[in-house]
């Protein structure tokens, strides 16, 4: 892979952390790039899930994109348990299909579900972009081109290219499929377009990760959360063009593109920074979504030299931390900020829906994503219910980029 192309369009370089894209591979010659798109999609830090046509396996094997994936390639609609079209579609931020023949765009576009790819599409919920690759006599046919103008009147599917080149045949003309780089650039606008009902004007406030409790000068209490949930909503609001104000716990995650962000160690320095920022911050935010694990207990007393190790048993005093958005919830006036919190628990079922509508009453805020602890904990993939007091919403299961992406829908619909 040394040949690969050194640098994309701008776009292409901004950040993909969070996002699975899935990577169809249909079989024309131009299958190769297929590595070059793969390769430029994780550059950007997105996690590409490869799916090959039987055809396409006779261009470009399986070892190569699962050597630059880390993923197996998927290619029969059969294999394994359960529905993986349906389980791909679920899952995935955005459908990349590359290239893509004059066979496919046909059945696509009537509809057919005879591979996985095709079944995979009818079932997406997120954008599916289309690179079409076809010797040019092909393009031209009226009955491809009758194909192309139906496909591009599907919501939320967009043909990229093709252009204007040289094909496999040595003719020149239009057909050829765009070049790796500018595919990768589209999967980035694709994903960065603020969607309808966005955050315009509306300053969303966010608190992410863990706090953290000192002890002494080199020991802390602390818990496992990673913050790529509440980084993740902090950008999918971004990307719907709200002020973003994220207050971050001690947690090495790049900070989102048009997020100003706090960073705080403990559970008292996150109270005093949310205490400012709602007091000062111009707007006055609309939303506080309280993602951050706030440590319930810090200790009484920190020990100004590191603590000894002895061999009998060691007793730490601990005291509570203020539970900081029941303290937002009781001192609000009026319906804003809206206040969406988090309740991550260890059971499952109905036990986790009870315990989360319990803090939504006892902390008077307006919404829970509630999560059992083994979906959301050292994952990349979540799975949630949001609660309001008269309805309950599934989120996921999919990606933290795609589950935020929900959540940030429905701050939308609620600020309106």
């Amino acid at each position: 892979m040394d040949d690969a192309p050194d640098s994309t369009a701008t776009d292409a370089r901004r950040s993909l952390v969070g996002r699975l894209i899935t990577l169809c591979v249909s079989g024309s010659i131009a299958a190769y790039k297929a590595a070059f798109v793969a390769r430029l999609l994780i550059q950007s830090g997105a996690r590409v899930e490869p799916v090959m046509t039987r055809s396409a396996l006779r261009f470009l094997g399986r070892a190569t994109l699962e050597g630059l994936t880390g993923r197996p390639v998927q290619s029969d609609l059969f294999d394994g348990p359960g529905e993986p079209h349906v389980d791909l579609a679920r899952r995935s931020d955005l459908i990349v299909v590359a290239p893509a023949t004059a066979d496919l765009l046909a059945r696509l576009a009537q509809g057919r579900a005879d591979d996985l790819i095709t079944a995979t599409a009818l079932c997406a919920r997120c954008p599916v972009l289309i690179a079409p690759a076809m010797h040019p006599v092909m393009w031209a046919h009226p009955l491809t081109q009758a194909n192309v103008e139906r496909l591009r009147g599907v919501p939320d599917w967009a043909l990229l290219g093709p252009t204007i080149g040289e094909v496999a045949s040595g003719e020149t003309g239009m057909g050829r499929m765009l070049e790796p780089d500018e595919i990768a650039a589209a999967v980035v606008r694709a994903l960065s377009t603020p969607r309808a009902g966005d955050l315009a004007g509306r300053h969303v406030l966010v608190t992410a990760g863990p706090t953290l409790e000192d002890l002494d000068p080199v020991r802390a209490l602390t818990n496992r959360s990673s913050g790529k949930m509440g980084f993740a909503i902090a950008a999918s609001a971004a990307r719907r063009g709200a002020q973003v104000t994220l207050i971050a716990g001690p947690v090495t995650l790049p900070t989102p593109a048009g997020v100003d962000r706090i960073d705080v160690r403990s559970a008292l320095d996150m109270q005093a920074a949310l205490r400012r920022t709602l007091a000062e911050a111009t707007p006055r935010p609309a939303a506080l979504v309280m993602c951050a694990a706030v440590a319930d207990y810090r200790a009484r007393q920190i020990s100004p030299a590191k603590l000894k190790r002895s061999a009998g048993a060691v007793t730490l005093e601990l005291v509570p931390n203020p539970d900081l958005l029941a303290e937002i919830g009781a001192a609000r006036v009026g319906a804003r900020p809206f206040l969406l919190g988090f309740a991550l628990e260890t059971g499952e079922g109905e036990r986790l829906v009870a315990a989360a509508r319990a803090k939504l009453a006892s902390k008077r805020v307006d919404a829970i994503v509630a999560n059992a602890a083994r979906d959301a904990l050292g994952t990349d993939e979540t799975r949630a219910i949001l609660i309001t007091p008269d309805a309950e919403q599934t989120l996921g299961p999919g990606s933290k980029a795609s589950v935020a992406d929900q959540i940030t829908e429905f701050l939308a619909a609620r600020l309106r």
